[in-house]
């Protein structure tokens, strides 16, 4: 983002309300979970310590959030059968609810009438939206983030998160085969 734009960090610090995050991909290949992923792919077993390392700075940043009243909410939109990433993500789920986010998963076949934002997002306060970009191989692309504020946009991301949430599942019914 450009040096004047608010940090995602900043903008959740900032957030009074609301803070709702869209997935949309079925793979991810961001560097800073790698080691994490890899993990999980050789053992099965995913760091889900809300304390650890890995985990604690994102848990300290929600649960601020949540603790000054902030709702936040994450929907992930998800081929089935699942991917190993979505597999991965699954299990880390109970970190983020944890923390104090909710969680849904929507089968994309369940989708398929919902109009839908090209790029994954947050929306914070329902007066900005961060759209998060990324490479067709799932790293963070250049620029990796873009912040908009105009009012139609903002509107229809918050419509098109509120569509997915309302058909979505709730993490804890979300089973994966």
């Amino acid at each position: 983002m450009p040096q004047n734009e608010p940090s995602f960090k900043d903008l959740m610090e900032n957030t009074q309300h609301s803070a709702v995050h869209l997935e949309m991909r079925d793979v991810y290949g961001v560097g800073d979970e790698a080691d994490d992923f890899n993990q999980w792919k050789a053992t099965s077993s995913r760091d889900a310590d809300p304390g650890s390392a890995y985990w604690a700075p994102w848990v300290d940043l929600i649960s601020r959030a949540t603790a000054r009243g902030v709702t936040v909410r994450r929907a992930r939109i998800v081929s089935e059968p699942v991917t190993d990433y979505i597999r991965y993500e699954h299990a880390g789920a109970s970190v983020n609810l944890h923390a104090g986010e909710q969680v849904r998963w929507l089968p994309r076949r369940r989708a398929v009438d919902l109009m839908l934002p090209g790029c994954d997002l947050w929306i914070f306060d329902g007066e900005s939206v961060l759209f998060n970009h990324f490479s067709g191989g799932g790293d963070w692309a250049e620029p990796p983030m873009e912040l908009r504020t105009e009012p139609g946009i903002v509107k229809q991301c918050s419509d098109a998160f509120e569509a997915v949430w309302d058909r979505a599942i709730p993490h804890d019914d979300y089973a994966i085969h």
